[in-house]
């Protein structure tokens, strides 16, 4: 086998644990690509991207373009002299970028391709309501998501699973099948499938109005959104002309209601509402401009009251 110098290119948390492995494989990671520094927190202070931390850490070189078609980046990419481009949760690569490495470009996926293009596939598993999903390797081609696939494994989605449980799960099982993925390039033995055709689910992008509660859909709906926007960007409803993030809430068969009435407000046993078919029981909220609270602490300090209707 022998050992690829290999460009990484990623962003978020969720690229962190490939990255690092790759770092303690037999390969050499020569540079990373990465998002400028962006503001975050409240004195919206430049902070790097977590990829860029651990190359930092590794003294690894850092590429942030702005713009992928600069000439100035294209140039200092090419002087990597990398035989492999990995990608992990980054960007559309255009074709100048994708026509520089000897062995190509791979990316890892968190679904099952070619269910889920996109890039909210977790999120929108969950929302689906998919008891599956899984990660998938492949080559990458000009058409997003699409080029041919080199590994996938498959996990279950637990019943209750929020994405961003889910999210921390796959982030460790797509660094391992990364990891062979890269071992099966450098061996020149890696399987090329190409994807089934035919329409597949996809995963745009989530906005807050994906996020928003129609209490008119079933309980199962409501609770697969709830799960599946959590914690970004957050299910949410209206209370008295305010937000009401929703985080965590549990279906509950057989009650009868107006869909988004507030059909028991308990300081004990908490909040149920009615939906469209069934109710549920909200198990952790958020009013505007305040904290977390369990539906019982929200009942004895904003003292809702049965009857009243959400999202109205």
């Amino acid at each position: 086998m022998s050992s690829l110098r290999i460009a990484f290119m990623g962003s978020p948390e969720f690229s962190v644990p490939s990255l690092r492995r790759l770092i303690r494989s037999p390969h050499r990671v020569v540079g990373v690509v990465t998002r400028p520094d962006a503001p975050k927190g409240r004195g919206r202070r430049p902070r790097p991207t977590p990829v860029k931390e651990v190359a930092l850490e590794e003294g690894i070189k850092v590429l942030e373009p702005e713009r992928l078609r600069d000439g100035e980046f294209l140039s200092e990419l090419k002087a990597l002299d990398a035989d492999l481009f990995v990608i992990v949760a980054f960007r559309i690569l255009p074709e100048e970028v994708l026509r520089l490495p000897p062995q190509g470009v791979v990316n890892l996926h968190p679904s099952l391709l070619p269910k889920y293009r996109g890039p909210a596939p977790i999120q929108w598993a969950i929302i689906n309501g998919e008891s599956e999903t899984g990660v998938t390797t492949i080559f990458v081609e000009p058409e997003v998501d699409a080029g041919d696939i080199i590994l996938q494994e498959r996990v279950p989605i637990g019943p209750e699973e929020t994405a961003g449980e889910l999210h921390d799960r796959l982030k460790v099982l797509g660094a391992e099948v990364l990891s062979r993925t890269v071992e099966l390039i450098a061996e020149g033995e890696a399987p090329r499938v190409p994807q089934p055709p035919g329409e597949w689910p996809r995963a745009p992008k989530l906005t807050k109005r994906h996020a928003e509660i129609r209490w008119e859909e079933p309980a199962e709906v409501i609770f697969n959104l709830v799960r599946g926007t959590n914690p970004i960007p957050g299910a949410f409803t209206v209370w008295r002309g305010k937000l009401l993030k929703v985080h965590r809430v549990r279906v509950v068969p057989d009650v009868r209601g107006t869909p988004g009435e507030v059909v028991m407000a308990d300081d004990v046993e908490g909040i149920v509402v009615a939906a469209g078919e069934g109710g549920l029981s909200l198990q952790e909220v958020q009013p505007e401009g305040g904290r977390r609270m369990s539906s019982p602490e929200f009942v004895r300090g904003h003292r809702i009251r049965a009857g009243e209707i959400l999202g109205g």
